[in-house]
């Protein structure tokens, strides 16, 4: 049994991560009222700065990169560098808490792919909870009219991607150590964005690098922290603790970002979401 004390440890810090992925957007929007940065310099610069970390980790504990399957790695690099791109692309064409609340309903998409994928983990119960998932996302997309804004498909398509990069690495975590896939996650990250969007990359003056290097570091630090938090508190406390950033988009907005808060169908939107979120991470240990 964990002692209690890093039982808070863990769950301290995997709150910590949930802000920090949060504030990393938030950094983002603040760019914006000074320089002009394309999104995708930003998800390169989190992923280099997270190669070159884990990099001197490794270096640090002689420990290199002990890969086993290139094709899990690959896939969830991929899937990774997708969903990062599309998240801070929903960062610059929506609000900060649209964009971080719609990133979150990976655990809803992750659902529905082991529905479709893994017949074992068909759970009709859970299927019922991603269809009242469903209706906060449409809460969220279209809260005043029925017509969904466009430009907030960004954030359900990184939470689309970032679901099949979770099943990537609930597979690959079987045969790799975290800064196996840590590596190559961040290292394959940083080649495909520059290979992609090279174009949008420039020597960056002092103000363009304060803010690429502050959103980078805000990013590798809740990675780093979700994976110390799970060490101490199980995989279902350490889900619906990251589910909080839901809430905290929703109530930090309006401070951090000067943006409006959510309406109020926007706000049952983003409580339903969190309760399905929950209720899914607890069926994973109380299945049907």
């Amino acid at each position: 049994m964990k002692k209690p004390t890093h039982r808070l440890l863990g769950e301290l810090a995997v709150f910590a991560s949930a802000f920090c992925f949060y504030f990393s957007t938030v950094v983002i929007r603040w760019s914006q009222a000074e320089v002009t940065i394309d999104p995708s310099y930003f998800a390169f610069f989190r992923f280099l700065t997270g190669f070159l970390v884990v990099c001197a980790i490794m270096v640090f504990r002689s420990q290199p990169p002990r890969p086993q399957r290139y094709h899990l790695l690959v896939g969830r690099a991929v899937a990774n560098s997708v969903a990062v791109y599309f998240f801070y692309m929903s960062v610059k064409y929506t609000s900060v808490a649209e964009a971080n609340i719609l990133n979150m309903t990976y655990p809803v998409f992750v659902a529905l792919l082991s529905w479709g994928l893994l017949r074992e983990q068909r759970d009709p119960t859970a299927l019922a909870l991603v269809a009242v998932a469903f209706a906060g996302i449409w809460l969220i997309l279209a809260p005043a009219e029925i017509d969904i804004k466009l430009a907030n498909l960004w954030g359900l398509a990184s939470g689309v991607s970032a679901s099949f990069a979770i099943m990537y690495l609930s597979v690959s975590r079987r045969y790799h150590d975290a800064n196996t896939v840590l590596f190559f996650m961040f290292g394959l990250g940083s080649l495909l964005t520059a290979a992609v969007f090279h174009k949008h990359f420039f020597w960056p003056n002092s103000t363009c690098l304060y803010y690429l290097v502050l959103c980078g570091v805000a990013g590798i630090a809740g990675q780093f922290l979700i994976t110390i938090g799970f060490r101490y508190i199980t995989a279902v406390e350490g889900s619906i603790i990251s589910s909080t950033r839901i809430l905290l988009a929703a109530l930090l907005g309006p401070a951090m970002t000067g943006e409006g808060s959510l309406t109020s169908a926007g706000w049952i939107g983003a409580l339903l979401l969190f309760g399905v979120n929950a209720a899914l991470a607890l069926r994973r240990v109380h299945p049907h």
